[in-house]
C-alpha cells in the first residue's frame, strides 16, 4: 500500500502544479529564517519560527484539500486553506501543549523530589511520549480535511486508523524516513560541491578540533556568500521535500482510511418486543 500511494504521489504531483506552491512557500520561508538566524541570533527568529509555522499550515491546510478533490488551483487552494486554517489548528495546538505538559509534570516533579533532569529522562520522554504520541495521531490532519471529522474525534479517528493497520503504517514511516534521509543526502552534496573549497581544511583537523568545532566557526568559515548559498540549498530542499512528504501521506491514509471505515455509533432503543428503533 505504501508503494501505491507513492505512485498515486508522483502522478498527483506531475498533474497538479499547484501542490509545489506550498513547497515553495515553505522553502522561502525556512531559507528567511537561516538569513534572520545568522544575522540576528535566536531571539527574533524563534519568534518568526511560530508566525512561519502557522503560515505554513496555511498552505498545507489548502493542500489536503487539492489532494482532496484531485485538482485544484491557486486561488482555490488559498479559499481552501482559510476555510480549514482553524480545523488544522486547533487540533495541532492540542497535540503540541499534550506533550509540553507531559515534560512540565515530569520536570515539576522531579524539582519537588530534589533530583534533576538528565539525558536519560529526556530520551525517554522523547522515545517514551513523543514519538509513540506523534505517531497515533500522525494522520489527524488528514482525518479533518478528508472526512470532516471535529478536533478530538480527528486524533481518535488517527488512532483508530494506526492500531488498526499498524505493520502498513510502520512501513509508511520507513518510506518517508527514506525520503527525508535521500533528499537531505543530496543536498548536503550539493552545499559542499558549492563550498568544498572553504570547507577544505576541516579535513585536516584532528579529532579534539572537530570535537570543539562549532557553527558559528563553520558560518565564518563558509562567509557571507556561503550563507547566502546556504540558504539557497535550504530554499530547494524544503521546496521539494514538503510537497513530497505531505502529498505522500495524503495519498496514503486516502488508501488505507477506504479499508476501514469510521465507526458510526447508532443511537436508539429496544421495544417491549425486541424491535429497534433508531432516533
Amino acid at each position: 500500500m505504501s508503494l501505491a500511494a507513492f505512485k498515486d504521489t508522483i502522478d498527483l504531483l506531475t498533474r497538479l502544479p499547484v501542490l509545489w506552491v506550498p513547497g515553495i512557500a515553505c522553502g522561502m520561508l525556512a531559507a528567511m529564517l537561516w538569513l534572520v538566524l545568522n544575522r540576528s541570533g535566536t531571539f527574533f527568529t524563534a519568534r518568526l519560527l511560530l508566525i512561519f509555522s502557522l503560515v505554513a499550515l496555511f498552505f498545507i491546510s489548502g493542500m489536503l484539500v487539492a489532494v482532496k478533490k484531485n485538482s485544484g488551483s491557486l486561488r482555490g487552494m488559498i479559499s481552501d486553506g482559510t476555510s480549514n486554517f482553524f480545523r488544522l489548528l486547533v487540533p495541532t495546538l492540542v497535540i503540541a501543549f499534550s506533550i509540553l505538559l507531559v515534560f512540565v509534570m515530569v520536570v515539576l516533579t522531579l524539582t519537588l523530589i530534589g533530583a534533576k533532569p538528565d539525558a536519560g529522562l529526556l530520551t525517554f520522554l522523547v522515545f517514551g511520549v513523543v514519538l509513540p504520541t506523534v505517531m497515533l495521531t500522525f494522520f489527524y490532519d488528514t482525518a479533518v480535511i478528508f472526512e470532516g471529522k471535529k478536533i478530538f474525534e480527528s486524533l481518535q479517528r488517527s488512532i483508530e486508523v494506526v492500531t488498526a493497520n499498524l505493520m502498513e503504517v510502520i512501513l509508511f514511516f520507513a518510506g518517508c524516513l527514506l525520503i527525508f534521509v535521500t533528499t537531505s543526502f543530496a543536498m548536503l552534496v550539493i552545499w559542499t560541491a558549492f563550498l568544498a573549497d572553504r570547507l577544505e581544511p576541516i579535513t585536516e583537523y584532528n579529532t579534539t578540533q572537530i570535537q570543539s568545532f562549532t557553527s558559528d566557526q563553520i558560518t565564518t568559515m563558509i562567509g557571507a556568500d556561503g550563507v547566502w548559498i546556504t540558504a539557497f540549498i535550504i530554499f530547494c530542499w524544503i521546496a521539494f521535500l514538503v510537497p513530497l512528504l505531505y502529498t505522500y501521506k495524503a495519498c496514503f491514509y486516502r488508501l488505507i482510511s477506504g479499508k476501514l471505515a469510521p465507526i458510526q455509533q447508532q443511537t436508539g432503543e429496544y421495544d417491549s418486543k425486541g424491535r429497534w428503533y433508531k432516533y
